[in-house]
C-alpha cells in the first residue's frame, strides 16, 4: 500500500471544528433544524409581491379587465333605459335610470373580480406555471389573502370607472345617502365573487370549466338578483326564490346605499343582510381554505 500522507494536528482540529459546527446546526444553535420554516408569521415581502403581480398581471391589459366591462356596463344601461324608462318611469321613488345604476356598478364589480381571482390559479395550471406560486414561502392563507385583494382591487376599480361614467349620464343621479352601505355591501359582493372564483380555479382544469360557472351560475344569479326591477312585482314563488340569491342583497344593499330605499325592507333589515353577507363569505373562506391547504388539483 502508498504511504498515506500525515495528517497535521492544524488539520485534525479543522476537522473537528467542523463536526462541532455541524452539531451545533443540529442543535439549533446556529441554524435552524431541518423543516423548521424560517420565516415566522406573516411573510410581508412574499405577499405584498404576490398582491403587486396580479395586480399588475390585470393592469397590463386594461384596456379588456377595466375599460371593457365599464363601456359592457355602459350598453346595460343604455339598452334597459330606453326600453323600460320611458315616460319618467320611478321606481322607489327614483327615475327608473338612476334605480338601475347602482346595480350595474356592483354587478360589474362582481363580475370582475370573479374573473380576475378565476384565471390566477388556473393559468398556472394550464401553463405549467403552477409551481411559481406553489413553491415560495408562502402559506395558504397568504396565497389566498393575496389573491383576493387583487381582485376586490380590480372590483374597485372597474366599479369606480363605472360610476365616473354614470355621473357624466345627464338622466342618472348618484348622490349617496348611507356611504357605510355602498362600502360594505360593495365590499361584500366582492369578496364573495372573489372567494368563489377562487374556488373555481382550484377545481376547474380549462378554460371550459371557469367559462361554465360564468355562465352557467354567475350571470344567472346577476341578471335573476333585481339589479333591473323590485322583487315586489314577482310572483310569491320568484320572490322566494330571489331571497334565496346572494346577490339580490349584494345588490338590494348596495342600492340602499345610494337611493335610502330598499326592496328589502327597512334599515334593519339592511343591516342584517349585511352581516349574513359577512357570515357567508366566512364559511366560503374557511371551505376554500380548507380545499387550497389539501392540494386538491393543485399537487396531484
Amino acid at each position: 500500500m502508498a504511504d498515506q500522507a500525515p495528517v497535521s494536528p492544524n488539520t485534525e482540529m479543522g476537522i473537528a471544528d467542523t463536526s462541532l459546527a455541524i452539531d451545533n446546526a443540529g442543535e439549533g444553535t446556529r441554524f435552524p433544524p431541518r423543516g423548521q420554516p424560517i420565516i415566522t408569521g406573516i411573510n410581508r415581502i412574499g405577499l405584498w409581491s404576490l398582491y403587486i403581480k396580479e395586480v399588475r398581471r390585470f393592469l397590463k391589459v386594461h384596456t379588456q379587465t377595466i375599460w371593457g366591462p365599464a363601456v359592457t356596463t355602459l350598453l346595460f344601461l343604455i339598452i334597459f333605459t330606453v326600453a323600460l324608462g320611458r315616460g319618467g318611469r320611478e321606481v322607489l321613488g327614483a327615475p327608473f335610470a338612476t334605480f338601475v345604476a347602482p346595480g350595474l356598478i356592483v354587478m360589474g364589480m362582481m363580475q370582475n373580480a370573479f374573473a380576475n381571482s378565476s384565471f390566477s390559479l388556473l393559468s398556472g395550471k394550464i401553463q405549467g406555471t403552477i409551481i411559481d406560486l406553489l413553491m415560495p414561502p408562502l402559506s395558504e392563507g397568504e396565497l389566498m389573502t393575496g389573491i383576493i385583494a387583487a381582485a376586490v382591487t380590480r372590483a374597485i376599480l372597474v366599479g369606480g370607472t363605472v360610476a365616473l361614467a354614470m355621473v357624466l349620464w345627464p338622466s342618472i343621479h348618484l348622490g349617496v345617502e348611507h356611504w357605510w352601505a355602498v362600502i360594505w355591501f360593495g365590499l361584500m359582493g366582492a369578496v364573495m365573487l372573489s372567494i368563489l372564483g377562487l374556488a373555481t380555479s382550484i377545481w376547474a382544469e380549462k378554460f371550459d370549466h371557469n367559462a361554465a360557472i360564468t355562465n352557467f351560475v354567475i350571470a344567472p344569479l346577476s341578471l335573476l338578483s333585481g339589479t333591473f326591477y323590485t322583487i315586489e312585482n314577482l310572483h310569491g314563488v320568484f320572490q322566494a326564490v330571489s331571497r334565496a340569491n346572494p346577490f339580490f342583497y349584494v345588490i338590494s344593499g348596495f342600492r340602499y346605499g345610494f337611493l335610502g330605499q330598499s326592496d328589502m325592507g327597512d334599515a334593519a333589515h339592511v343591516a342584517m343582510a349585511g352581516l349574513g353577507l359577512l357570515v357567508l363569505n366566512l364559511v366560503m373562506g374557511i371551505v376554500t381554505y380548507r380545499v387550497l391547504k389539501s392540494g386538491w388539483k393543485l399537487k396531484d
